[in-house]
């Protein structure tokens, strides 16, 4: 299988598990417990029906949106995730220039493997910083003023990490950040060559928004259970969250938010947006999924604050049953990391492409011209 053979998600997917390591490979594919939560994700939207109206004079539509107070090219967008440059040496570099490319917003990690300065100087297009709250406040404080330094235009601060999932992938695999090559693992990494000769010798793998404060996950080897739960900050509350928003000034987004109760919140607390999204499925299996969600906290919430819809976007009519149930946009990871691990960032550009290529088809079959015309009436429920 080559990229031209791939034509969606799930083609990148198997491409990509052919060309990784099996502990690498889990890390992005797997999630907590059972993985159901994630498996629900993406079969949610199966249980809702686009309804299309026809005769619509569609040679001419329009798919843009604004999210956060800038207008992007289409409702897609690229969520941060961290690690990057372990699935591909080009690593956030090839998602950032996609995103530029098709014109919409990316966001890195408080664990990528690029720093904040390098992306504000070469990203023109719109772009967060996705904030992990740290036990070490000096490096909060530090991340939020590197990124107004470097011109970003919002924060997303991640709400629904309080303590590590149970990746019970990650567990068998000993997968940790920077890889442990062990007895269990070798195997897995020697059968897989060129990505062990890209991760030896090209750049250094590092963490550079974190190093600056802590030696784990660059110098010191740790799985992403202990990172979580010996760094991250387990007292984060509300509180905390509008202090951060404060110290931010800008656009600020809430990801994590599942709730209504918590939906109204975060537009208490001065929030421009919320991201609702269950980490992939990575923390509280069981949960709902984000498109389960989008209705009622959009009944509550809907025209007060932004809602992305995050996490199990496999296709194009996703996104739209997202929007017609009231998310402002939708956005993923995965969709990208598989692309992104399969082939770089011609992969990326390609995975995007496609999706972009089926929302616009889909609009035209749905017989809508802009993406407001998306409403509850093109959705039936089954």
């Amino acid at each position: 299988m080559q990229l031209h053979d791939c034509h969606n998600v799930e083609d990148f997917r198997r491409l990509a598990k052919a060309r990784l390591p099996s502990p690498i490979f889990n890390y992005i594919d797997g999630a907590a417990d059972d993985e159901r939560t994630k498996i629900r994700n993406t079969s949610a939207f199966d249980d809702c029906d686009l309804v299309p109206n026809v005769l619509a004079g569609v040679s001419e539509i329009d798919m843009g949106v604004t999210v956060m107070g800038k207008h992007i090219a289409m409702p897609l967008m690229l969520s941060p995730t961290a690690l990057q440059r372990l699935f591909h040496w080009q690593g956030e570099r090839a998602v950032a220039a996609t995103a530029q490319k098709f014109g919409t917003w990316f966001g890195i990690s408080s664990l990528a493997t690029v720093s904040i300065e390098e992306i504000g100087e070469t990203i023109s297009s719109p772009k967060m910083f996705q904030l992990y709250i740290h036990k070490d406040k000096g490096l909060n404080h530090s991340m939020i003023e590197r990124c107004k330094a470097a011109k970003f235009d919002a924060i997303a601060l991640t709400v629904d990490t309080i303590v590590s999932g149970n990746r019970e992938r990650c567990l068998r695999s000993g997968f940790t950040s920077p890889p442990r090559f062990t007895p269990a693992s070798v195997l897995s990494y020697a059968i897989h060559p060129m990505w062990a000769l890209n991760y030896l010798f090209r750049e250094k793998f590092a963490l550079p928004n974190l190093e600056t404060h802590v030696d784990a996950g660059t110098n010191v080897a740790v799985s992403v259970a202990e990172y979580f739960n010996t760094m991250l900050d387990t007292s984060m509350d509300w509180a905390m969250a509008e202090k951060v928003r404060s110290d931010w000034g800008g656009e600020f987004c809430l990801k994590g938010i599942m709730s209504v109760e918590d939906a109204k919140r975060a537009v208490d607390i001065g929030a421009t947006a919320i991201m609702v999204s269950n980490h992939g499925g990575r923390q509280l299996d069981g949960s709902r999924s984000p498109f389960d969600q989008i209705s009622e906290i959009a009944d509550a919430v809907g025209g007060k604050i932004d809602i992305i819809c995050d996490g199990g976007v496999r296709r194009g009519s996703h996104v739209l049953k997202a929007i017609a149930a009231g998310a402002s946009a939708c956005s993923g990871g995965r969709l990208y990391l598989y692309a992104l691990a399969a082939a770089g960032e011609a992969g990326v550009q390609r995975v995007v492409g496609k999706l972009r290529d089926e929302i616009e088809r889909d609009m035209k079959l749905m017989g809508v011209r802009s993406v407001p015309e998306l409403d509850a009436s093109k959705l039936r429920w089954r």
